[in-house]
């Protein structure tokens, strides 16, 4: 239970020690921050906020600003110390290049992979890197220049080459580019084989060197199924296998008939073998409907006349017959006798003028004979007008 104090009583005095602590506080640099703002460093920034206070052991970092790079083994630190002050800092920010530029043949030696400031005039080397051989005489160095940019690096790498693909039996492959480190060939199949394994390899890295990423595919040969069985009939000649473009031949037995397409053959639809048909049948004949025959009018190779009245021509013995049956009638003196069987008569009593007019008339029927019976053996007949005209001109022939 508590004292109370009594009124117009003192207050008790305060402790020494009590005294002692708060002169201290009051005296310490953490409440009086005497060390102020940072000081500002060449080439470089901090980041401090405003009516931030330093006290004593309190410290701020620098860095580089852009376009230079902090010099290895400088510090870039300040302490505030006892008496108010900052601790001095040198120069620590220099020009420098960025880091040195990659490039995809070949890569930084192991002694300038950790480093990060490249003043003017320094140099950095390269080395090739894995899958590519180093060219001879090339200088893989690269220096930074006073624009604080690299000098071109030399291509001394080239790509290693995979070994030689050949060719796939029954295939093809297709170098697009060339067999180099990082290049893809593809494989193909010819019509009738199909691709076993991968359709594409790459060249890559194995070990120190470049091969093959895969094994290479094979071709195999694209089979049909057996072919359908058919009743009452077989195939003429069958095999152990069906390959592509194999072509199989049906036949009936005696009494049968083979209705479709007596061959099919093996064909290639999506990567699998087909045939091309169905097989046919083998049908009994009894059981085949017969269709009437057509009976076909072919004409004669005569030629018909043109006029509805036939031309008959009567030629007894070697005598020019009339060609209508209207007959003409020629008037022979009664001293004339003219056999009817004989084309020629002789009269010793006849002028040498009718001897003439006789021998031309007789010519004159001859060739009108020759003439029909040329015509008959051609199967060409005469119209009807020619036969008014061929009695025009036997009529003029003298006998």
């Amino acid at each position: 239970m508590g004292c109370a104090r009594a009124p117009g009583a003192r207050p008790p005095p305060t402790p020494p020690m009590l005294l002692l602590l708060l002169s201290q506080l009051l005296m310490s640099p953490t409440v009086r921050g005497d060390c102020g703002p940072p000081p500002e460093i060449p080439n470089a920034m901090t980041e401090v906020d405003k009516g931030s206070t330093f006290p004593e052991n309190s410290f701020v970092t620098y860095s580089c600003i852009k376009g230079f790079q902090k010099i290895p083994d400088k510090e870039n630190t300040a302490f505030c110390l006892k008496n108010g002050v900052w601790s001095s800092l040198e120069t620590f920010c220099n020009k420098s290049c960025d880091a040195p530029t990659r490039i995809s043949f070949a890569s930084l030696k192991k002694e300038y992979i950790n480093m990060n400031y490249f003043p003017v005039g320094s140099t950095v080397e390269y080395e090739c890197r894995p899958g590519f051989q180093r060219q001879p005489l090339l200088s893989g160095k690269s220096t930074c220049q006073e624009n604080l940019e690299w000098s071109k690096v030399a291509e001394i790498c080239r790509k290693k080459s995979c070994p030689n693909p050949g060719e796939i039996k029954n295939g093809h492959i297709n170098i697009t580019t060339d067999i180099l480190f990082g290049s893809e060939i593809f494989f193909s199949c010819d019509t009738g084989y199909r691709l076993v394994g991968v359709s594409s390899v790459y060249c890559f890295l194995m070990d120190n060197t470049v091969g093959w990423s895969d094994p290479f595919p094979i071709c195999t040969e694209i089979l049909c199924s057996e072919p359908p069985k058919i009743d009452n009939g077989a195939i003429r000649v069958e095999s152990d296998t069906y390959a592509y473009r194999h072509v199989v031949t049906y036949v009936c037995a005696k009494g049968f008939i083979l209705v479709g397409k007596s061959s099919i053959y093996c064909t290639v639809n999506n990567g699998q073998g087909e045939w091309s048909d169905q097989a046919p049948q083998c049908i009994e004949k009894s059981k085949i409907p017969t269709t009437p025959k057509t009976t076909v009018n072919v004409p004669s190779t005569r030629i018909p006349l043109t006029s509805q009245k036939p031309t008959t021509a009567k030629v007894p013995g070697t005598r020019v017959p009339p060609v209508s049956q209207k007959h003409t009638t020629v008037n022979v003196p009664a001293t004339q006798h003219v056999p009817a069987t004989k084309t020629t008569t002789h009269h010793p009593t006849r002028t040498s003028k009718e001897n003439e007019r006789s021998t031309s008339g007789l010519v004159a029927g001859i060739i009108v004979l020759d003439t029909i019976i040329i015509a008959k053996t051609s199967w060409t007949l005469l119209k009807s007008d020619r036969s008014s005209d061929f009695q025009e001109k036997k009529s003029d022939i003298p006998v």
